[in-house]
């Protein structure tokens, strides 16, 4: 049904999800086009994936099937004046990736219904482990989310849901990264401390990280029993537990993520 894919901007999310779908075999380079006014990022894309770059915004809406927006935030007002004055915007599918933009503000700089679909992917996209929501509103067809699904699932899980849910996917998923690579960074830090070499403790640290995640999602296990697994009576693990627990580390995620998400609805109040 869709060929052709284009992504007005070419930052680190779009990047992410191009090299996803070109790694996966998803999508062909040729098939899929790229429109921002850094030259220096397209051609970059265009030199490490080989694909196309567009004319101008306007010229991925004639050339693509499906359009994704991956600008930020406060320049999708600028892109979507721009890109309504095509007369052929209707027959395309819009797939927006930016935190706090809803369908319904999309759907307003145009004259008629346009197909929307909303989307939070994160950046592990880029080596096949992405986490993306999506959601979608009518006139969109169960033909168009089963394409978006099918491509973001060629780099990564993705859940279908409601659109007050999105907000939530934004904190937990879009920006879980900065966070597990934080928390990578300081256990890598604690094993150079005690004498570990500094490139092994970033990947035993990182390795150990994707592992116990590995288990969670293929076992099916809760990650309470994950912890109980390896916390034996007296040990040194509930040792290390009772002093996270003593910093409040649980909590402090907590609230790292419900900021995130208030952050994300306060952007989206336009």
């Amino acid at each position: 049904m869709y060929k052709k894919v284009g992504f007005i901007g070419s930052g680190n999310m779009a990047g992410a999800i191009i090299g996803g779908l070109v790694k996966s075999g998803f999508l062909s380079c040729e098939n899929i086009f790229i429109s921002d006014k850094n030259n220096d990022k397209t051609k970059k894309l265009k030199d490490d994936l080989r694909v196309d770059i567009a004319e101008s915004n306007l010229d991925i809406i004639e050339k693509c099937d499906v359009v994704i927006l991956s600008v930020k935030p406060n320049i999708y007002e600028t892109v979507l004046n721009e890109i309504k004055q095509s007369p052929n915007i209707k027959s395309k599918l819009i797939v927006t990736i930016a935190a706090g933009i809803t369908i319904d503000y999309v759907k307003g700089f145009f004259d008629s219904d346009i197909k929307v679909i909303r989307t939070m992917p994160n950046t592990p996209a880029l080596v096949g482990e992405g986490m993306t929501g999506i959601t979608y509103k009518s006139p969109v067809t169960q033909k168009d989310v089963e394409f978006v699904k099918e491509m973001f699932s060629s780099f990564g899980l993705v859940e279908v849901m409601d659109e007050k849910q999105i907000d939530a996917v934004s904190s937990l998923c879009g920006s879980s990264p900065a966070y597990v690579s934080m928390f990578i960074e300081a256990m890598a830090d604690a094993g150079v401390l005690l004498g570990l070499p500094r490139e092994a403790s970033y990947k035993m640290a990182a390795q150990s990280v994707k592992g116990t995640a590995e288990m969670i999602i293929k076992t099916g296990k809760h990650p309470a029993q994950i912890k109980d697994m390896v916390s034996s009576p007296g040990g040194t693990t509930i040792e290390g537990v009772r002093v996270l627990e003593d910093k409040a580390m649980r909590s402090a995620v907590i609230e790292a993520v419900i900021a995130a998400a208030e952050k994300a609805k306060d952007m989206g109040k336009k």
